[in-house]
């Protein structure tokens, strides 16, 4: 191919999120701390859904597998952050560079498709309640999230065949802390304007369209729940909640990021800080704090706790 003659670079540098090397050292002993968190709290979550009856209902074997993304889906970049915030060169190989992207985008968007899954089962669980455990059978539940890391793995293929046939003569200074799509078109020896709106076309859109979907079923969710009881109306508000703060953490750092309003690599960052770092540390508090089963299961599991004890 005539484009490979001009691919010799063999490793790029990454930036990182900033250049202030004073606060680097702080930064990466507040990342640490951040990395242990999101291991230990999706794994406080995923081993309590495993070792209690929860493991039964379709909502928590979702959301044991979406526990499972957040920690993979992390430990893709957390690592590479913060031992680069400590050393001079921070360096990785092509091929790694492409393993880190596909990893990258394969767990996040295993995560999406997973997170769908649950609102459909909230939408079957409130609107068609006598349907319930027909239509989200165990069957069911692994068709979802075999199709998930499908379609997961579909995206991520496209995302590095895209990437790792273009052309990099130089520079190979990636503006990010980890290797993204959007960043690497830019050091592409060739016009990447096509190829971009290709992926806003198919990862942004695809975001926001997921998105509207999401927000338009918990709306239909939350206008259902009008004809309930009290105590089941503030059951499923509780769980809904949950649903509803992840999904809105998840997505709208993730639209602004791959549907770009302007050309600013440093707000991708940031954004992608919340999706990579911030999301998956406040998820396990957020399916935990206001959930009773959950809380219930955790003292049965992991012993009596003064944390999940009542007011």
């Amino acid at each position: 191919m005539e484009t490979m003659e001009y691919k010799n670079i063999t490793e790029f540098i990454l930036l990182g999120l900033f250049s202030n090397e004073d606060a680097k050292a702080t930064c990466s002993v507040i990342f640490s701390l951040c990395y242990l968190a999101i291991l230990s709290g999706n794994l406080a979550v995923l081993l309590t859904i495993k070792g209690s009856h929860l493991g039964e209902q379709p909502m928590y074997f979702f959301l044991s597998y979406l526990s499972f993304m957040d920690i993979c889906f992390t430990s893709t970049v957390a690592p590479k952050l913060i031992i680069d915030l400590l050393v001079q060169w921070k360096t990785i190989s092509f091929s790694g560079c492409m393993s880190q992207m596909f990893y990258a985008h394969f767990f996040g968007a295993t995560e999406i498709f997973i997170l769908v899954a649950m609102a459909y089962d909230r939408y079957v669980a409130i609107c068609r309640p006598l349907h319930y455990m027909v239509i989200m059978s165990r069957q069911v539940c692994y068709i979802l999230v075999i199709a998930s890391v499908i379609g997961a793995f579909a995206h991520s293929l496209m995302q590095v065949l895209i990437i790792i046939q273009l052309p990099f003569c130089g520079p190979n200074q990636i503006d990010h802390y980890f290797c993204d799509v959007f960043p690497l078109l830019k050091l592409a020896c060739m016009d990447t304007r096509l190829l971009k709106i290709i992926i806003v076309t198919t990862t942004g859109v695809l975001s926001i369209l997921t998105f509207v979907a999401l927000v338009i079923s918990y709306i239909i969710i939350l206008f259902t729940l009008r004809t309930h009881s009290s105590e089941g109306r503030h059951k499923a508000l509780s769980t809904c909640g949950s649903h509803i703060t992840v999904v809105f953490m998840f997505f709208l750092p993730l639209i602004f990021t791959y549907v770009p309003m302007a050309d600013s690599v440093s707000d991708d960052k940031v954004f992608a800080l919340f999706y990579t770092m911030i999301a998956p540390l406040f998820n396990p508090l957020i399916y935990t704090l206001r959930n009773t089963d959950m809380k219930n299961a955790m003292r049965k599991v992991w012993g009596p706790k003064k944390l999940f004890e009542k007011n």
